[in-house]
């Protein structure tokens, strides 16, 4: 059974987040599948989606509610989740083409490329869109939790830690043309965001929105920033 995952704390992110991608999932992902979501607050989300409590991680605040929190996947095991594999999706996301080829290809841990921080040797994701093998890098949430300070002085994220500490041979990335990143594919250069709206690369089949601004503001032609940033943070 294919596995589709995500995870919402906090009150960033609605239900209607979690049943928009729900949705889009369902449209583009033939057969069967299994739709997971890590929650600590399940109320408004489709009866379809099955919630279980979010994992946290016994590391200091704030960073235990951030990005770091989705370590907490790397473990033994998952909360919810049947052993083998799943693809974990970020609420923030458009799904736009079909999704069966993101379980084909073979790997222990498929990743997005990160277009804007992909350091030396081209080699950070991004984790917005991943498909890993449950248990198999377990020594990734371990050495998070056992080596924290360590961790947190070394890295600034934790896509970035993923990136640097996993099994080298282990990490590949989806096919270019898949994936594509808001800001850097889909907002026109320069002066042109003024003029034009925001365009969808050919064969696309998600877009991520690290950052912001998050889809609900790219929709209403809105780039939260301060006022000195107006003119280049611009979106139609």
């Amino acid at each position: 059974m294919r596995q589709v995952i995500c995870m919402k704390w906090g009150t960033l992110y609605g239900a209607d987040y979690v049943n928009r991608l729900y949705n889009m999932v369902k449209r583009n992902l033939s057969g069967d599948f299994r739709f997971v979501c890590l929650t600590d607050d399940p109320e408004g989300i489709y009866d379809a989606v099955e919630c279980f409590d979010c994992p946290s991680v016994s590391i200091p605040e704030p960073h235990c509610n951030r990005g770091w929190r989705k370590v907490s996947l790397w473990g033994e095991t998952v909360t919810g989740l049947e052993p083998g594999t799943a693809l974990f999706i970020d609420l923030d996301v458009i799904i736009t083409g079909p999704l069966d080829s993101f379980f084909e290809i073979e790997g222990d841990f498929i990743v997005c490329k990160n277009w804007s921080a992909s350091g030396p040797d081209g080699r950070i994701g991004n984790t917005s869109v991943y498909r890993f093998t449950i248990g198999k890098h377990a020594y990734l949430l371990e050495k998070l939790l056992n080596q924290t300070d360590e961790v947190l002085s070394e890295f600034s994220n934790s896509q970035t830690y993923i990136s640097r500490t996993i099994e080298h041979d282990a990490m590949q990335f989806w096919p270019d043309g898949w994936c594509h990143s808001f800001k850097v594919h889909c907002v026109p250069p320069g002066i042109r965001r003024w003029l034009e709206p925001p365009r969808l690369p050919e064969g696309n089949r998600v877009v991520i929105f690290p950052g912001v601004p998050n889809p609900h503001d790219a929709a209403e032609g809105r780039w939260p920033a301060p006022w000195y940033k107006k003119f280049y943070k611009h979106i139609k």
